[in-house]
């Protein structure tokens, strides 16, 4: 397999994992329909990809596997974090207000709004998990064919984060009522709260 194929391996394994809808995606999109400040949260997840994806490369993974411990405090952690962040998104979609513009008002300072993502990111277990898969994927390729496939991971995380963040604003004139404001907090909320539910049930 030469080194352009398995970039474009790594490309489209990055993009079938993190594409799904997801709590850190519903987060990304919601911001970027309200006007904020999105290239920080852009520039964090792909970041956080970035560094996930190089550790899981160089075998951290089978050290999180190793250490049932650390998923355990992730997956009660995280799946707490996610439902309260859901039930926040119900008040909102049951409680429409200035929160609802896409002008801007009301935007979260962007230390809180990375606050928030860093949360969403790195207490979800599953982020670890993917790591252990993407290193034994990445590993497979060989010493020097598992970079290939690393930077194909990151550039799928930098297309798509780029995407969501930045594309949202298209969809804004689509959010001046509050009625579709409230249908995306609802989604939203279904979403965070099944997430979390997931996570604390899971084994």
């Amino acid at each position: 397999m030469n080194t352009t194929t398995i970039f474009a391996t790594g490309l489209l394994t990055g993009l079938g994992l993190i594409i799904a809808i997801g709590a850190q995606n519903a987060y990304l999109l919601r911001q970027g329909l309200r006007r904020a400040p999105v290239a920080p949260l852009v520039l964090f997840c792909t970041l956080a990809d970035t560094l996930l994806a190089a550790l899981a490369v160089v075998g951290v993974g089978a050290v999180v596997t190793a250490w049932p411990a650390f998923l355990t405090v992730a997956k009660w952690g995280g799946g707490l974090f996610v439902i309260g962040y859901g039930l926040h998104a119900a008040w909102r979609a049951l409680n429409p207000g200035d929160v609802l513009t896409a002008s801007g008002v009301g935007v979260t300072s962007v230390r809180r709004s990375l606050a928030t993502m860093a949360a969403l990111t790195l207490l979800n277990p599953h982020v670890y998990l993917d790591v252990t898969l993407i290193g034994s994927i990445a590993n497979s390729h060989g010493i020097d064919g598992r970079w290939w496939f690393w930077g194909g991971m990151v550039t799928g995380s930098a297309l798509w984060f780029s995407t969501l963040g930045f594309g949202a604003r298209r969809l804004a004139p689509l959010f001046a009522r509050a009625r579709a404001w409230q249908l995306l907090d609802a989604l939203i909320a279904i979403v965070m709260v099944s997430i979390g539910v997931g996570l604390l049930v899971s084994t």
